[in-house]
C-alpha cells in the first residue's frame, strides 16, 4: 500500500524544511522540526523551528491535532475546530480549507513515504503565497 496507512506512522519526530513564495516574488524560508506526541487516541503535532524572513529570522511554532477515523485522518487546529482530512493508504491527497474570504488548497505527497511533502496555495484579499514543506523522520538520537 503506498501513501500513509494509519495516525500511529506519523507519531515520533520529524525534521521539517518549508519555503513560500508569495506572489509577488518574496521567498521565506522555515527550518525545523516537527514532534507527533500520542494524547489518547490523538496526536498532538507540535513544529517548532526558526523563521527566516529575509535577513531575519524569528522563533516559530504551530500546533495541530490529528485523530483517525475509519479510512481517514482528520486535522483539527489546535482548538479541535476541523481543518481538513486526509484519506489513508493513498500516495497523492488533494483537498480544501475554506476560510472565509481565504481559501487553502493542499496538496499531500505520501508517494516516497515515510519522507512526505505537502504544498498549500493560498489566496485571499491580503494572502496569495504556495507553502511548500518536506518532511523527513529525525535521526534517533543515542
Amino acid at each position: 500500500m503506498s501513501g500513509i496507512n494509519s495516525l500511529a506512522a506519523l507519531e515520533g519526530r520529524w525534521l521539517l524544511s518549508r519555503h513560500i513564495l508569495h506572489g509577488d516574488g518574496r521567498r521565506d524560508f522555515f527550518e525545523g522540526e516537527v514532534l507527533f506526541r500520542r494524547a489518547g487516541l490523538r496526536l498532538i503535532q507540535d513544529e517548532t523551528g526558526t523563521m527566516t524572513v529575509g535577513n531575519q529570522q524569528f522563533q516559530g511554532q504551530r500546533r495541530y491535532i490529528w485523530e483517525q477515523a475509519q479510512d481517514s485522518l482528520r486535522v483539527y487546529f489546535d482548538d479541535m475546530r476541523p481543518f481538513h482530512s486526509i484519506p489513508l493508504g493513498t500516495a497523492l491527497v488533494e483537498t480544501v480549507h475554506l476560510c472565509d474570504p481565504d481559501r487553502y488548497q493542499v496538496a499531500y505527497d505520501f508517494s516516497d513515504w515515510p519522507n512526505w511533502s505537502s504544498v498549500w496555495d493560498v489566496e485571499g484579499p491580503r494572502k496569495d503565497y504556495s507553502m511548500t514543506s518536506h518532511m523527513r523522520p529525525a535521526p534517533e538520537s543515542d
